[in-house]
């Protein structure tokens, strides 16, 4: 992980504000879902990319039914028989 020498406080209701400078190079906009992990000790964002339901891909990934699910599922789920 390389740091990006900035500190922030948090704030009374646990929101910390992320740099411009932050925003602007992730590509990260009002408004875009941002992923919570923590790993150790440490907490670390991410932009969102939903993952495939079944395989956790993240290539060519669709919303289906609230639930994401990538082309190549869908695809082997085809070849499932119907009385399966």
């Amino acid at each position: 992980m390389k740091p990006a020498g900035v500190v922030r406080k948090v704030d009374q209701l646990g929101r910390i504000v992320l740099p411009k400078s932050l925003r602007k190079r992730y590509q990260m906009n009002e408004g875009d879902p941002v992923e919570i992990l923590v790993q150790g000790d440490h907490i670390i964002l991410e932009r969102y990319r939903p993952k495939c339901v079944f395989c956790g891909s993240m290539e060519e990934v669709s919303e289906f039914k609230e639930r994401y699910i990538c082309a190549q599922c869908v695809t082997e789920m085809n070849l499932i028989p119907k009385n399966a």
